[in-house]
């Protein structure tokens, strides 16, 4: 992406508040080695360092001022401004500096399917002659008719505040309208997205995932709510899956903070699924929109695919586009890189590849897949070695219930002797393979022509 070089602006219209001494400001950052003379330097606290660490450092390479916790020594910096909520006043200075953003973003949380919805938006957006584009965990995607750039490539599924202003930027000033944003729970907790003015926003589902991080489920939903309590403007539209546990308190908190709720799924009253039925060009849907019928042919396998495609129709009629224009467009849309993704040229079985990283995810993909292979099902899974370590027996049980065989693949930085071997607890016919051992199994169990084979790992194209 071209990098948008902003005009200086001074401090305070920067913060939007009084202050003693008003330099003007030719950058923003939270990283030390980016700043330049007149940078303005936010020390974030961290888990693994402390932002203010760094301020030497910052002063030392011109920055003009810094912006830190209130907590902060007056004494660390010349021209020091404090905040009570650092992130959140980080997020809105970097969208102060850059500007512009597309005229219509919208952001997708939930523990699974972001991708897949930011991807479907962007592509149903597009199949309307708009200038769309997605961002996430496969990087910023843009797409202008049936022409697709890669204009970053795969990154955090939220960016830091000031990353993500830069690239809103950028997006508009290519022309780019309408953007899709995937929102993680970690990128709402840490204001990632605070800066960013949303027209709707999307819930797909809650389960286990990053308690490493939030400390428990409460947290983690706490996280996830903030999208609609905080980040989305009173009177937009939260679009909502209605087929998902969480749904209720998701409604709810939506209809505290003055939004209206678009409720989709089979069980949902505004966006409904009838009816599904496989076909091999993919799966054709009756959609009920309020009260009329609507004929889908989706070109994609899988219940969890047709939730996802529902829940971007409904940001898409959310964010201001008709119903009939957004289901026609569900039509032409295929699936996000890595997500239940066909591999060809095997031979001996069919190949997919999904990112499946949690229980839920998991099983979710691996019943999709069981009425497609006619022989075994076998799966390659993992769990980050450093991450959540709760959720490896809980995989490895649904693992050895759906599928006839498996293997396991390294992850992270956690060492292979450190690893517990906490994967099976499945059935004793699945194989498992200790992640330091790299020789390939004496018998080779991908072999049979009726095999339907899947490795968890999504869009990425190595491991190390």
């Amino acid at each position: 992406m071209n990098a948008t070089r902003p005009a200086p602006i001074k401090l305070s219209e920067l913060l939007r508040r009084d202050v003693a001494a008003d330099p003007m400001i030719t950058g923003v950052t939270s990283d030390s080695r980016k700043v330049g003379p007149g940078s303005l330097f936010v020390a974030l606290p961290g888990s693994a360092a402390d932002g203010r660490a760094f301020i030497p450092q910052a002063l030392s390479q011109g920055a003009a001022a810094v912006l830190a916790p209130s907590d902060t020594d007056a004494r660390l910096a010349p021209v020091l401004i404090t905040s009570g909520d650092v992130r959140r006043a980080y997020a809105i200075a970097a969208r102060g500096f850059y500007g512009t953003q597309p005229a219509t973003c919208v952001a997708v949380t939930g523990t699974n399917g972001k991708t897949s919805v930011a991807a479907f938006c962007r592509q149903i957006w597009a199949s309307m002659g708009l200038h769309a584009a997605s961002m996430g965990t496969l990087g910023v995607l843009a797409q202008n008719g049936n022409v697709n750039r890669e204009l970053t490539g795969p990154g955090l599924t939220s960016p830091d505040a000031a990353d993500a202003a830069r690239m809103l930027a950028d997006l508009a000033g290519s022309g780019v309208t309408h953007l899709a944003l995937e929102a993680s729970s970690h990128g709402i907790d840490q204001r990632r997205l605070d800066g960013v003015t949303l027209q709707a926003a999307a819930f797909t589902n809650l389960s286990q995932d990053h308690l490493d991080y939030h400390g428990d489920m409460a947290g983690y939903r706490a996280a996830k709510l903030r999208l609609f309590e905080t980040l989305l403007p009173r009177g937009r539209t939260a679009v909502l899956n209605a087929d998902s546990d969480a749904y209720s308190s998701f409604a709810a908190a939506s209809i505290m903070s003055g939004l209206g709720v678009l409720a989709v799924g089979e069980r949902g009253r505004d966006l409904s699924l009838v009816a599904r039925r496989a076909v091999p060009e993919g799966q054709r849907l009756t959609v009920d929109v309020r009260g009329s019928l609507h004929e889908v042919l989706l070109p994609l396998a899988g219940a969890f695919q047709a939730s996802n495609a529902l829940v971007a129709a409904g940001l898409c009629i959310a964010a201001g586009e008709t119903p009939e224009r957004v289901l026609a467009g569900l039509e032409k849309i295929t699936g996000a890189q890595g997500r239940l993704q066909r591999i060809p040229g095997s031979g001996r079985g069919e190949v997919y590849v999904d990112y499946a990283h949690t229980p839920d995810g998991l099983e979710t993909v691996l019943k999709a897949l069981r009425p497609h292979a006619t022989g075994r099902l076998i799966v390659v899974f993992g769990a980050g070695g450093d991450r959540d370590r709760a959720k490896r027996p809980m995989m490895g049980e649904i693992a050895g219930r759906l599928a006839a065989g498996g293997r396991r693949h390294r992850h992270r930085r956690q060492s292979a002797l450190r690893r517990p071997r906490r994967h099976p607890q499945g059935r004793a016919r699945r194989l498992s393979v200790r992640p330091r051992d790299r020789r390939p199994p004496r018998r080779d169990p991908w072999g049979h022509r009726n095999d339907a084979r899947r490795r968890c790992g999504g869009h990425r194209r190595k491991r190390a």
